[in-house]
């Protein structure tokens, strides 16, 4: 029998190996990651906006860096700012998560897939704490221009 639904949203794909459990998980880790990189992409283009800079281009290695590093930052920040005032338990084992990936990133998107699941007002928070970082960032002083970009205009 055909399955009555349209969607392909979380059925077994052909050659995918992993579990339902697994593919979920996998899922929400992008689904984390998409957001905490649209949030610094808007970020990006509000911070360049302000100070008058231009916006950010595709393909420019200087805007793709910043934009890299902002996003870390916003990572980081989620890391640090949704485990304050957790129990000593949810506090400890995104750490364990984290030990299996390779890098920081990874690390922190892992710590950000485990309290989605372990927290139930989870985006909720991930929205507050996305909102105040935004605003402590544009409330920050501009990094001060080169001299020559001063001289320039550019």
């Amino acid at each position: 029998m055909d399955n009555p639904f349209r969607t392909r949203g979380l059925r077994h794909a052909g050659g995918d190996p992993r579990g339902l459990l697994d593919r979920i998980e996998a899922q929400l880790g992008e689904r984390i990651e998409e957001a905490v990189e649209m949030a610094a992409l808007h970020l990006l283009v509000e911070l360049r906006r302000r100070g008058g800079a231009p916006l950010p281009q595709d393909g420019n290695p200087a805007d793709r860096a910043e934009f890299e590093a902002l996003s870390g930052d916003l990572l980081s920040w989620l890391c640090r700012t949704l485990t304050a005032g957790s129990s000593g338990e949810k506090r400890q084992a995104p750490g364990d998560f984290g030990r299996a990936a390779a890098d920081a990133r990874a690390r922190a998107l892992r710590e950000q897939v485990f309290l989605a699941r372990t927290l139930p007002d989870y985006w909720q928070r991930f929205e507050g704490r996305r909102a105040a970082f935004e605003e402590a960032r544009l409330a920050s002083p501009a990094a001060p221009r080169g001299l020559f970009k001063r001289l320039f205009g550019r």
